[in-house]
């Protein structure tokens, strides 16, 4: 039997796709195709790369060297003062879409860097390219669109080509959905946790992994994408009715929400939301 206290974590995953400047810098989600302009002041991102380089630059960065660099999940304050500095010293940035990545940069005031595309699709062929550079002495970051790469994120395969290769993979922490999510659950007695991620699509499979689901007794961390949530939400109250549920959404942004309640009343609360 599972116990109550140990809660099921259902992220509400909609990517964000660009960055926006608001009033007091506050950043959010623009739709596809928005055109984002550098909107941060020069002088700003100057001070951004100089308090970056001051609290970073005294650590050594080999040459030769992948770095996995955390990104915002959605609040450009997030990304921490290392990160910066990387993505500044970096000879080139592997990321899962340049359209992304780039506006980012350009929040940063980080220009004249090469970016590689390497996402889900082309990841392990892409790898070549990435190791032909770190081959010359490049160093080379690697960012997902949000978050930490390589949690249901692309990004794994490249780091196990590169370490199979003989070169190093160095991490630069910050954003996680998933941890920023246990952090809010509430779980009192937290112990082991699952990260499940994303459900399969097909339905016996995803059938089966509910039951698994419902009968683990420990705390797991789902995602969702948004057009998918409710039925989630059914099927959860249907497999779980007593189980306590976090639904985390918009994390970081200025709608955010996080909610805790018995699985049984996940698709009132979404009806009525």
């Amino acid at each position: 039997m599972w116990a109550s206290r140990d809660p099921i974590i259902a992220l509400h995953q909609g990517l964000p796709v660009g960055l926006q400047l608001r009033q007091r810098t506050r950043f959010a989600c623009v739709p596809r195709g928005f055109v984002v302009e550098p909107l941060v002041n020069t002088n700003h991102a100057s001070l951004m790369q100089q308090a970056a380089a001051a609290a970073a630059a005294a650590q050594h960065y080999p040459a030769g060297a992948l770095y996995v660099v955390a990104t915002p999940i959605g609040n450009l304050a997030d990304i921490t003062l290392r990160a910066i500095h990387v993505l500044a010293l970096v000879d080139a940035i592997a990321c899962e879409d340049t359209r992304h990545t780039a506006p980012l940069l350009r929040q940063l005031g980080i220009a004249g860097k090469a970016l590689l595309s390497v996402h889900q699709h082309n990841e392990r062929d892409a790898a070549s390219g990435v190791l032909m550079r770190l081959a010359r002495g490049e160093r080379v970051a690697y960012v997902s669109d949000a978050g930490t790469p390589a949690i249901s994120d692309p990004g794994a395969a490249l780091v196990a080509a590169v370490q199979a290769a003989k070169f190093r993979v160095l991490p630069v922490p910050g954003a996680s959905s998933a941890v920023a999510a246990l952090s809010v659950a509430g779980d009192a007695l937290v112990g082991p946790f699952t990260f499940t991620g994303f459900l399969p699509t097909r339905a016996g499979e995803r059938a089966q992994a509910l039951g698994a689901l419902a009968s683990t007794p420990h705390a797991q961390l789902l995602f969702e994408a948004p057009h998918r949530i409710e039925a989630l939400a059914a099927a959860l109250a249907e497999a779980c009715a007593g189980r306590t549920v976090t639904v985390c959404r918009e994390l970081t942004k200025q709608f955010e929400t996080v909610a805790s309640m018995p699985a049984s009343e996940l698709p009132a609360w979404f009806a009525a939301d």
